[in-house]
């Protein structure tokens, strides 16, 4: 497994960490954040930043593990340039 691929992983773990492991830690009524209760904030917030972490996780994933080329397709034939005699 690659650099790329460990730390996309661990980019895709945090909002899983977050809303299932940590959810008894903050599981509070007080304080309210506003107007509420603290474990529907930290739920809300995490469900809006799972998008930031995948996303992430996919740049980190390309950067560092570029697709590979299909073996099997033949590369894309380069556009022609139009002719610049012919007016």
């Amino acid at each position: 497994m690659g650099r790329g691929t460990k730390r996309a992983l661990l980019f895709g773990a945090v909002p899983f960490l977050t809303l299932v492991l940590a959810l008894p830690f903050v599981n509070r009524v007080e304080p309210l954040v506003f107007g509420l209760p603290f474990v529907l904030f930290w739920i809300l917030l995490w469900v809006a930043l799972t998008p930031v972490a995948l996303f992430l996780a996919y740049r980190v994933e390309k950067k560092y593990n570029p697709p590979e080329p299909d073996p099997d397709s033949e590369p894309a034939p380069l556009p022609a340039k139009p002719d610049e005699e012919r007016r």
